[in-house]
């Protein structure tokens, strides 16, 4: 699945990666979060962990050079170019009990997830329902203060800024244009990601 994906806003994209092949996600417009959630492509019990990332990083910041680590701690990802240095390793992907916990949002006013999109973008490869996912969000700016309140901001990204990995194994992966529209996620609104695959 080489070459150029426009993923629309609030959309999804599921692939193949072979190890050694790289993916590039740039953030077309700037300002927007993608959801990143990889599976071992002959293992499905082997996912990205956020967990087992920042135990092996001993940081919750990533950046050029550093690797994305599954849940039995093996890269799955080496970062090989990083424009922002801004992404988050500690939220899980946005489901319709979070915006009614947060939000009072009812289940009608929610039409779009980043769960339900990086479940049915893993439908077709017969990677079972997860209760949660923990991806890694691209481009998301979660800030925590002196007392360890957390709270999302507004991205750095700017248009056309991007990170590119490179797989450390044969994966199956998911991205969301996270849909988030309420609060600083996604800035001022939700735009398209672009994948990049060679």
């Amino acid at each position: 699945m080489n070459g150029e994906h426009v993923i629309l806003p609030k959309g999804r994209l599921g692939f193949r990666l072979g190890k050694g092949q790289c993916m590039r996600v740039v953030d077309v417009e700037g300002q927007q979060v993608a959801d990143v959630m990889a599976y071992h492509e002959k293992d499905f019990y082997e996912k990205f962990d956020q967990g087992a990332t920042m135990d092996s990083l001993f940081s919750s910041k990533v950046k050029k050079g550093d690797k994305l680590y599954s849940n039995l701690y093996k890269p799955m990802f080496t970062i090989i170019e990083d424009t922002v240095e801004c992404h988050d390793l500690y939220m899980p992907a946005c489901r319709q009990e979070m915006y009614q916990l947060l939000y009072g949002r009812t289940h009608l006013e929610v039409m779009h997830t980043c769960y339900d999109n990086l479940r049915t973008a893993f439908e077709p490869f017969g990677i079972p329902k997860e209760d949660m996912y923990y991806p890694f969000n691209a481009f998301m700016n979660t800030v925590i203060d002196e007392k360890g309140k957390l709270s999302v901001e507004e991205p750095k990204s700017l248009p056309g800024d991007y990170i590119r990995l490179r797989a450390e194994m044969d994966l199956i992966v998911a991205v969301s244009a996270c849909p988030a529209d309420i609060g600083k996620c996604n800035g001022s609104s939700c735009t398209s990601i672009r994948v990049e695959i060679d």
